[in-house]
């Protein structure tokens, strides 16, 4: 299991008197410096720039067998997922890779995504693009900036939830900087004392883009009325099967190619009910493993919370600074990431 200390809080990130504290880190560190400067775009026509659903059935055949391939060899029979829907037109899962930049554009310590000004990020972005793709051959890769459109913080704020919702402008920024770097988008909650049934649907004009996906981080889900940091939260299969079923709906509505939803774990409690979780043609689910540590601590938490647990797809995160803190001081190489079983589908970097 993955080692955890209070997150601390930052004095030095105020967004309107609040305090942002730092996202899915296991063992977490504080939010770093405001950057106010970033400029408001128009998102009229993101969704036209995109390809709406590919209404040709997909080759069951080759899903199936891709499938198989991720499971790398698995002879427990967890893997591939049984009895999983095939998705409707213009999935991006098992096709592809996708490789994707964490972070918030209001803190250069809460991932790479805010850490570098936009050209440098994705051009950076680009060289793992291509080191994925080096080590396998076989599966494209998607780039992905996943933001974090809801924070988790220090302060209770006027309703008293400990969250910060970014203002739609800092969401247009990042949509607009994902274009120039072909990438998609993924929109992360941490609802603190809030609910994903609350916050979720404040996204929707974001979401109905066919381009834009969904996280959501039961480490900041505070169920029992704590304030965030002190301990891990956690979602129930209910939350995700909500998330689920409200991604589905704008899919149908929208003639969108199917969601992929990102759930973020790296202990046993941080997700209740598994079993219970319901996969849907619209929706592709992936249990991102989220923790930070040397790499035997991280295959171990992927071993004992990812691997047991099997819902659709996985997920993995890299940190360029905390998987290097202790001994041997090693970031995974996708070539050592690839080894896993199953492999994963969704690499994050933060």
């Amino acid at each position: 299991m993955m080692k955890f200390k209070n997150l601390l809080f930052s004095s030095s990130v105020l967004l309107s008197s609040f305090v942002l504290l730092t996202s899915c880190t296991g063992n977490g560190k504080p939010a770093g410096k405001t950057d106010s400067t970033k400029k408001t775009v128009s998102t009229t026509k993101t969704a036209e720039d995109t390809l709406r659903i590919n209404t040709t059935p997909i080759d069951t055949a080759k899903y199936d067998s891709l499938l198989v391939r991720l499971a790398n060899g698995d002879t427990t029979g967890r893997w591939p997922v049984k009895k999983q829907p095939y998705p409707v037109g213009g999935a991006v899962l098992p096709y592809k890779r996708v490789v994707a930049f964490y972070g918030n554009l209001f803190s250069k310590k809460m991932g790479i995504l805010g850490e570098l000004p936009p050209k440098e990020m994705l051009a950076k972005l680009k060289t793992e693009v291509k080191a994925w793709e080096k080590a396998d051959p076989k599966t494209p890769v998607q780039p992905a900036l996943h933001y974090i459109a809801v924070v988790a913080q220090g302060a209770a704020g006027a309703d008293g939830k400990y969250r910060y919702r970014m203002p739609f402008k800092q969401i247009d920024t990042v949509l607009s900087i994902a274009k120039k770097g072909n990438a998609l988008v993924f929109l992360d909650v941490q609802v603190a004392l809030s609910t994903i049934q609350s916050e979720l649907p404040l996204l929707e004009k974001y979401l109905q883009m066919p381009n834009v996906h969904f996280g959501m981080d039961p480490e900041f889900s505070m169920k029992d009325g704590s304030k965030p940091g002190k301990k891990i939260g956690t979602y129930d299969a209910a939350d995700i099967n909500y998330a689920s079923q409200y991604l589905a709906g704008l899919v149908k509505k929208y003639n969108l190619p199917p969601k992929m939803l990102v759930v973020h774990r790296f202990t046993r409690k941080m997700v209740t009910n598994y079993k219970n979780i319901k996969l849907r043609p619209e929706v592709q689910v992936i249990i991102d493993m989220d923790g930070w540590g040397e790499p035997d601590l991280k295959l171990g938490t992927y071993r004992n919370h990812i691997f047991p647990e099997p819902v659709q797809f996985t997920g993995f995160k890299l940190f360029y600074k905390n998987d290097l803190k202790k001994a041997p001081h090693h970031m995974l190489t996708p070539e050592e990431v690839l080894k896993y079983k199953p492999q994963p589908i969704y690499i994050q970097y933060q």
